[in-house]
């Protein structure tokens, strides 16, 4: 039986004549199996592509192994916080980062469509945080620089495919990979020593896809396996659902407050808060400012929501998510 292969096929190979990387081809050659008819003429051809993907897998895995050094990535970090995202081949990464920031970054129906480490700004409210999309990891493969990256983040978003075969075993089995590198995830309302903050990661599981069948059943499995040390958030990147809460879940995450800052006799800008760590307090507000600040301060007022309308408060006073500090030197 002939292959009949459609012209699409042979525009993709000619890829592989540019590809560098082996991360670079196993993405042409996992499009490559997507593309090709499944029929009895493309055995052979299938068959032939699998193995070439196992093989550059095993390359690609066992290379920083032997070298001394191996490639690595900084990302300096931008704006309110950086979170990484991080997941098996196919859940959908980069479609939920598109849909949350609103950029364009590669993406594909075959593993391995990401490459190397990007970085996204995501919009919540008044504030920007940063995301970070990453080649895929599974329990053979994680790139050599990926767990330093993990570690220097502030959060980390862990995206699932629920209606994928396996998905729990998968999932524990990264858990457990992660660990191998000294990282703990924990949930996202942790509370962290600061001496610990390098290996346990406050982190958000997503369960992305949600659109498709069976995921609904596949979520629950995953919430009764890991009910008590992690809360699955269902979404569908492709259809918008639970990004709202998503959104608002990220910027929890990241354990931050903002605070803005009211010169005396002026309005107030509402627009470009102060983001500090929870438990700052106004002395770290008058420092975010300007570093004169911290000795010159005598006082300040305070505004909030519930409970202050403009009272003095000393520079110890512990600070809350959208109060308005007047400082005064």
């Amino acid at each position: 039986m002939p292959a009949n292969l459609p012209p699409q096929y042979f525009e993709t190979e000619r890829k592989l004549r540019t590809a560098k990387t082996p991360q670079e081809k196993m993405g042409i050659l996992e499009e490559l199996l997507a593309i090709v008819p499944k029929h009895k003429g493309t055995e052979k051809l299938q068959a032939l592509l699998k193995t070439k993907i196992a093989k550059l897998k095993s390359s690609a895995c066992l290379r920083p192994a032997i070298a001394r050094h191996g490639p690595s990535y900084l990302i300096e970090k931008s704006g309110a916080g950086q979170v990484i995202v991080i997941g098996p081949p196919n859940a959908g990464k980069s479609m939920l980062i598109k849909a949350l920031s609103g950029a364009n970054p590669e993406i594909g129906e075959y593993p391995y469509t990401t490459h190397i480490p990007s970085p996204y700004m995501m919009k919540y409210e008044n504030v920007q945080i940063q995301l970070i999309d990453t080649p895929p990891i599974t329990p053979d493969c994680i790139e050599t620089w990926l767990p330093e990256m993990i570690k220097l983040a502030d959060g980390v978003l862990f995206v699932l495919d629920p209606g994928s075969e396996g998905t729990e075993t998968l999932f524990e089995a990264l858990l457990l990979k992660l660990r191998e590198k000294k990282i703990e995830l924990v949930s996202e309302n942790s509370d962290i020593p600061a001496e610990k903050q390098l290996l346990l990661k406050r982190t958000l599981i997503v369960a992305n896809k949600m659109d498709e069948s069976p995921a609904a059943e596949n979520v629950n499995n995953l919430r009764i396996l890991f009910e008590g040390q992690f809360e699955i958030l269902p979404i569908s990147a492709w259809r918008g659902d639970g990004l709202k809460e998503l959104r608002m879940k990220i910027f929890s995450l990241l354990q931050i407050i903002r605070v803005y800052s009211k010169a005396p006799g002026k309005k107030i800008d509402y627009d470009e808060p102060f983001t500090l760590k929870k438990g700052s307090s106004v002395l770290d507000m008058a420092r975010a400012v300007h570093k004169d600040f911290v000795e010159k301060l005598k006082y300040a007022k305070i505004w909030s929501k519930n409970k202050y309308q403009g009272q003095m408060v000393n520079r110890d006073h512990i600070l809350e998510d959208e109060d308005v500090i007047e400082l005064h030197i």
